[in-house]
């Protein structure tokens, strides 16, 4: 669309793509996204091994919409809709050449709405997916060879209303803020089946959205009711290190999901997600703008920052006697009365 239905400057269209080698210790984050009432398009990689996130990013004017999806030395080719894309990335520091193939047919999302008294700064849409990665990245000089039987992720699409580009005046809620943000979403694969599962809740602990459905290979898709949910957190953090999914099928049976996180990326670290204070998505740049970057998880600095934002998660899963992986994203900040956090400087027990 070269011209979209609202005026809203936060108008955003985004895909997003995460690629790891199950326990392997890497994992790369990636994506590509339009903001037409801002002119800017940009795109992002952002790979882990070890304690260290490398970071490549690029953006530049919107041109004439179309199908091509392109924005400095970055690209996504759709090869079969809605089932193959491939992600190429050409930076002398950070690069791939990345084919995904979709496991499970994608699945629509529940509508995600976030407001602020009576303006949504969250109105958006989506679609997920589950996959399998094949190709080559480039970390440091080394090539990576992704095989599709151990490259395992999770992609998916999204457009409508969220903060984007340049940081508005706060007005009202620099003196009233906002008193915290949960959210777990956790899109899993396994061998017969795909899961999906979305949870925000209020600080006190009223649900704003919920979803969970499994999905089939044949494209049927059943509502797992009502999520339950455990997460297990390090003494004196809110790192995650472990959850329990509690779900219901439609004949009324339990279905309980154990998750394991492995190594993750902090997506205001290197990925441009709100928190980074280095680049933002839809921030004007410049024409023709890269950059590359380099964090260490460890130094003081950045360490500081990851507890205040999003994190996205390398996840096994058991359900049952089936053995999954896929994605465990998740955000605890400040107030949330079921996890026992009472504000922002409360950490588990």
């Amino acid at each position: 669309m070269s011209r979209v239905a609202t005026g809203d400057r936060n108008f955003y269209d985004r895909s997003y793509l995460n690629a790891h080698d199950r326990d392997g210790g890497t994992m790369a984050v990636t994506g590509f996204g339009v903001y037409p009432n801002l002119g800017v398009t940009d795109a992002y990689l952002a790979v882990r091994r070890g304690e260290r996130v490398h970071s490549v990013r690029f953006s530049d004017a919107l041109g004439d919409r179309g199908t091509d999806l392109r924005v400095g030395g970055y690209r996504i080719e759709v090869l079969e809709p809605l089932h193959r894309l491939r992600v190429i990335c050409e930076h002398e520091d950070l690069s791939c050449d990345m084919t995904w193939t979709g496991a499970f047919p994608a699945v629509a999302e529940q509508p995600h709405l976030i407001l602020t008294g009576a303006r949504p700064i969250i109105e958006a849409s989506r679609f997920a997916q589950v996959g399998s990665w094949s190709g080559t990245l480039t970390v440091d000089g080394a090539d990576l060879t992704l095989d599709e039987r151990v490259w395992t992720g999770t992609r998916d699409r999204s457009w409508g209303i969220r903060p984007v580009g340049e940081t508005e005046p706060p007005g009202r809620a620099a003196a009233e803020p906002a008193g915290g943000f949960w959210w777990l979403y956790t899109p899993l694969r396994f061998e017969e089946f795909a899961v999906v599962v979305i949870v925000q809740e209020n600080p006190d602990g009223y649900r704003t959205l919920n979803d969970a459905v499994r999905v089939w290979p044949d494209g049927r898709v059943e509502q797992l009711g009502w999520p339950r949910v455990r997460i297990d957190y390090r003494s004196g953090t809110r790192v995650p290190v472990g959850a329990l999914l509690s779900l219901t099928t439609p004949d009324g049976a339990p279905l309980d999901i154990e998750l394991t996180p492995g190594t993750a990326i902090p997506l205001h670290v290197g990925c441009g997600y709100g928190g980074d204070p280095d680049w933002q998505h839809g921030q004007w740049k410049g024409r023709d703008w890269s950059e590359s970057r380099r964090y260490d998880l460890t130094d003081p600095a950045v360490a500081a920052r990851i507890p205040y934002g999003v994190t996205d998660h390398v996840a096994r899963a058991r359900c049952g006697d089936a053995v999954g992986w896929g994605l465990f994203e998740h955000a605890s900040i400040g107030r949330h009365d079921p996890s026992g956090f009472a504000d922002w400087g409360s950490v588990a027990p």
